[in-house]
């Protein structure tokens, strides 16, 4: 018989209790120390021979140091002959380097799911990879999971009025687009330039936002710069209330100071990458993927399909719109 297991790395432990609660399946312990030098020191304390494992591991902030655990955590169970390792990487680091954009550049995104594979990993399990011809990088099997339902379904709740989505650059388009479609809303796109890496300038706003309640969309809020940048600029074409929907909280230099001074009313993201303490707001309201991480590793674990899963959470969402539109 298979056997799963559960470990996680010090990323996102409040996520992998979460999973092992939905799973009933305790996390595995392990131990995991740095020397004196920074190097890592990573021990699992039970057997894990002919075990499915499950790694729950974002690369997030520090990334190098989160990368680097967890090769070094696979090459253990690898070294102590786990039959399956599936690494979950809910927020894929280095995703945004996926193409030489100028010369002499590297291809980090190709280059982490080198090293992934090279330190033993069988599987990848992730969310709203940055964008979806990353897949093509890897060469074993890879489960990029959608957020959007979820941030659909928190958007149909808030029962927003004339709700308009927009795009904060010509980028993120499809994503945009698709969310509208799901709530019922108009689109939006902002023109934007990026002089240089992590600073935006907004040049125009394609499509109507006054006396709109707008919603801005982005698959990550890193520095916070192009989306408050973005709320400002439709704040002053004269939109109502700004909400913004993202999946992986980066939260990275200046961005809860910039969240916190724009003008913008729930910031809601998902638990891939653990908010601390002293950088959560009020306003930022955090959906929880638990859930549906842990349907997603029974799935795999049994051989089951994940479609079918989608497909329920698009019924709901097309019978939570019917029912909207009805009762307006």
């Amino acid at each position: 018989m298979k056997k799963l297991k559960l470990i996680s790395g010090t990323a996102n432990q409040e996520l992998a209790k979460e999973v092992s609660s939905k799973l009933k399946i305790p996390l595995t312990p392990i131990t995991i120390s740095r020397f004196n030098d920074g190097e890592i020191y990573v021990k699992v304390e039970e057997s894990v021979r002919g075990c499915d494992i499950f790694v729950i591991q974002p690369t997030c902030p520090q990334t190098n140091e989160t990368l680097m655990e967890l090769l070094i955590i696979v090459d253990a169970l690898k070294r102590a002959s786990a039959r399956e390792i599936t690494a979950v990487v809910p927020y894929y680091g280095y995703a945004r380097q996926d193409r030489k954009a100028t010369p002499r550049e590297p291809i980090s995104a190709k280059l982490m799911a080198n090293l992934l594979t090279t330190a033993g990993v069988n599987r990848v399990v992730t969310f709203d990879l940055h964008v979806d011809q990353l897949q093509g990088f890897f060469d074993i099997p890879l489960d990029n999971l959608e957020v959007m339902p979820l941030l659909a379904d928190c958007m149909l709740d808030k029962n927003l009025k004339n709700p308009v989505v927009v795009s904060p650059d010509a980028g993120g388009t499809v994503r945009a687009r698709r969310l509208a479609k799901l709530i019922g809303a108009s689109l939006a796109i902002i023109d934007k330039r990026r002089p240089k890496h992590g600073v935006a300038k907004v040049i125009n706003i394609i499509g109507e936002v006054k006396d709109k309640t707008a919603i801005l969309i982005d698959d990550m809020i890193d520095t916070a710069g192009t989306i408050t940048k973005a709320a400002q600029a439709i704040k002053d074409a004269g939109a109502l209330d700004i909400y913004v929907c993202a999946t992986h909280p980066v939260f990275s230099g200046p961005a809860i100071e910039r969240l916190e001074e724009a003008p913008l009313k729930d910031v809601v993201v998902t638990n891939t990458i653990n908010i601390p303490e002293d950088r959560k707001l009020d306003k930022i309201k955090v959906i929880s993927l638990a859930p549906l991480l842990a349907e997603t590793i029974n799935r795999i674990f049994e051989g089951k399909p994940m479609g079918v899963v989608f497909d329920e959470f698009y019924d709901n969402l097309r019978k939570k719109l019917g029912n909207k539109n009805e009762s307006n």
